[in-house]
């Protein structure tokens, strides 16, 4: 196989109002993996130069299936991580905070210990 899976499709929207495929998985040492430019979380556009777009995620599956050796994809690049299936490894492995979780808290800390050293510069 080409060394990723798939969701999507008109049957089984990934996302709402949206019956695009996107890849959920890159398999370890798969295809996809050693050539290094497809991501989780990329919008498949095109297989071999066909569009996929109203498809059935099984007659995508099918498409993938019957590619060839030689594959084109067309992609777009997902813009901001999803939750769910799509930041799941599935390797038991955690993926870390995201860096908002870090960085809201300590602007948050950080504003208040100012607003504190000038209410207290006031009252000297």
């Amino acid at each position: 196989g080409l060394g990723f899976n798939i969701v999507g499709g008109t049957d089984q929207q990934y996302i709402s109002n949206d019956s695009s495929i996107y890849v959920s998985r890159i398999k370890k040492d798969g295809a996809a993996y050693l050539d290094g430019r497809l991501q989780e979380g990329d919008k498949i556009l095109a297989v071999n130069g066909r569009i996929l777009k109203d498809l059935r995620h099984k007659d995508a599956v099918e498409l993938f299936r019957n590619a060839g050796c030689n594959v084109s994809l067309k992609i777009q690049r997902r813009l901001q991580p999803q939750n769910g299936p799509l930041g799941d490894q599935g390797d038991g492995e955690s993926g870390g905070l995201p860096l908002a979780a870090i960085l809201v808290p300590g602007l948050a800390l950080a504003a208040a210990a100012v607003w504190i050293l000038l209410r207290y510069r006031q009252r000297m």
